[in-house]
Order: structure tokens, then C-alpha cells, then sequence
């Protein structure tokens, strides 16, 4: 295996930071990031390597051959770069899910949607078996983004549990694990724990996060090499589904009141531009929304240009 360059590595190290900061926010997956920057299919191969065989590697090699035995330098910066994300911008993230979520989610509805097309065109063959798992997806994908968060016991269980689910919604692209999180209430403790460095509930959850990931990347890395066109169909109907979550300008039904005692939307309808302004009284804010999507769409058509989409 070839070695990679310093700026290979750097430019992995960014497409982490990226992943890391889609992550954070409900309703956009860090998965879309890592197929829209050409590093999927390497991502899922690397962590679905890892497994009994490794352990005989490890024994039977040494600790060099094990590491390289599922790219482990791959993964290595690239995780380097999604906790950065994580710990530098989880502050940032939640501060403009507060004070500027219109625009937040205009530039995220921009990146999935392109992201949608992107993916789309990598099916080689389009046939009434990919139209139907297409619009499944997009269904299922649909239904999980009507759904009301709810809030379960927190609890090391709970944590452990909550992260081995996750983890499986990070990793597809189109559904978000933060918005998962956010559907069993937990996302808050989540968010909280990071903030904090509550390092007990954050190893309960990462231990949860390593044996959903170890497991499920196994699977999806099967479905991508025998079903190639199906499961691309998949993710992109979930891609398309997960727009209803990240529609900008939406109106809240409904309030709960979370275990903070703090008073968060429950049921949200979305709505036009204008009728935002006159349910809400807020600004659409439209020229900057519909500038960040256009921005949006261009970010990914320069990184598909660069040659940095290869699927």
C-alpha cells in the first residue's frame, strides 16, 4: 500500500473535521459528507475489517501488520478530525441551532439535496428494482423524521444502548445519529456530556458507538459489494426522505419540556417562506437562505470537480 503524502493526510484530516461537524447537527449525517468527499466505500471497507481476523494478525504479525491489516492510519486521522468537530464546534453548532437555524439548515438542505443527486449518479443501472428501493428509502427515511422525540431513562444501559444505534444512522448517508439521539432524548445528555467531559458517559456511549459500528459496517460493506445499485438506491432515497427534516423555515405545533426543564419543540410543521414570516414573526430570511443553499450545492460540485468523489 502506498504511502500517503503529508497533504493527503491533512485533506482526510479536514474531510473528519467535516464529517464531525454534520454529525452534531440533527438531521444531517456525517455519512453524506464521507460519499460526497469520495471516502464511503474506503470508510466502511477500513471499519468492517476489523474483527476476529485482526486479532489473528495481531498474534501472528505483530501490532504494525494488525494496524495495517484495516487501514489503520486511514481511520486514525480521520477520527482525529471528526473529534476535533466534536469537541471545538459542538458549542458553535448548538449556538446557531439556537439563533441562526434558518440559515444553519438552508446551507444543509443545499449539501443533501446535491448530495441526493451526487449519490444517484453513481447507479450504473436504473431498473424497476432500484426505483422501488429508491422510494422506500426515501419513505422510511420520510417517516423517521415525522416521528416526536420522546425521553428515556438516562442510564448506562440507555447510554450504551442509544449509542449502538446511533452510530448506524452516522455512518448511512441521509440519516442523521444526532437526530436519532434527538428521537430518544438523548441528544441533550449527549451534547451536555461533550460539553462537560463527562468522560464516564461519553466511554459508556463510545463503547456502545464501537460494537453498533464493528457490527453494522460488516453488513453495509456486504450490501455495497453484492447489491451495488440497490443499496446506493437506498441511500439516496434516504437522502431525499431526510429533507423534510432539514426544510428551513418550519412552525412549531408543539413544545416539550426536556429533562433541563427547558421548553423544545416536539411537533413542527414545515411551511413556505411567507407564511414562516406570518406564523412566526420571524424573518425568512430568503436572499441569505436560498444563497446558502446555492453555496451549499457549489461546495460539493467544486469537491466532485477536484477529483475528491470518487465512490
Amino acid at each position: 500500500m502506498e504511502k500517503p503524502s503529508k497533504r493527503e493526510l491533512f485533506l482526510l484530516y479536514l474531510k473528519g473535521v467535516a464529517m464531525g461537524a454534520a454529525d452534531i447537527v440533527p438531521g444531517v449525517s456525517g455519512g453524506t459528507i464521507a460519499f460526497i468527499t469520495g471516502i464511503y466505500q474506503t470508510l466502511v471497507g477500513s471499519i468492517g475489517a476489523i474483527g476476529p481476523k485482526t486479532v489473528q494478525t495481531l498474534f501472528r504479525g505483530g501490532p504494525v501488520a494488525a494496524w495495517h491489516s484495516f487501514n489503520g492510519n486511514f481511520l486514525f486521522v480521520l477520527m482525529a478530525g471528526i473529534l476535533t468537530s466534536v469537541f471545538t464546534l459542538s458549542k458553535l453548532i448548538s449556538y446557531l441551532l439556537t439563533e441562526q437555524a434558518v440559515l444553519l439548515w438552508s446551507f444543509f438542505f443545499g449539501l443533501i439535496l446535491i448530495s441526493a443527486v451526487h449519490v444517484g449518479r453513481h447507479i450504473t443501472e436504473w431498473r424497476v428494482p432500484e426505483v422501488l428501493t429508491l422510494a422506500g428509502g426515501a419513505l422510511l427515511a420520510f417517516g423517521i423524521t415525522t416521528i416526536a422525540p420522546t425521553e428515556i431513562a438516562l442510564n448506562p444501559i440507555t447510554l450504551f444502548l442509544s449509542g449502538s444505534i446511533a452510530i448506524c444512522a452516522m455512518v448511512l448517508p441521509g440519516i442523521s445519529g444526532s437526530f436519532i439521539l434527538l428521537l430518544l432524548g438523548m441528544y441533550a445528555h449527549i451534547i451536555g456530556a461533550v460539553k462537560a467531559l463527562d468522560v464516564v458517559s461519553l466511554g459508556i456511549f463510545a463503547s456502545g458507538c464501537l460494537v453498533g459500528l464493528l457490527l453494522f459496517t460488516r453488513l453495509l460493506s456486504w450490501l455495497l459489494t453484492q447489491f451495488h445499485n440497490l443499496t446506493l438506491a437506498l441511500l439516496t432515497g434516504f437522502m431525499i426522505g431526510s429533507l423534510n427534516k432539514v426544510w428551513p423555515w418550519k412552525q412549531t405545533l408543539s413544545t416539550r419540556i426536556n429533562s433541563h426543564g427547558e421548553a423544545v419543540p416536539m411537533d413542527q410543521a414545515n411551511v413556505l417562506p411567507d407564511q414562516f414570516l406570518m406564523v412566526t414573526g420571524q424573518d425568512p430570511h430568503l436572499v441569505y437562505s436560498l444563497f446558502l443553499m446555492a453555496a451549499a450545492i457549489a461546495l460539493v460540485l467544486v469537491v466532485e470537480r477536484l477529483g475528491g468523489s470518487k465512490s
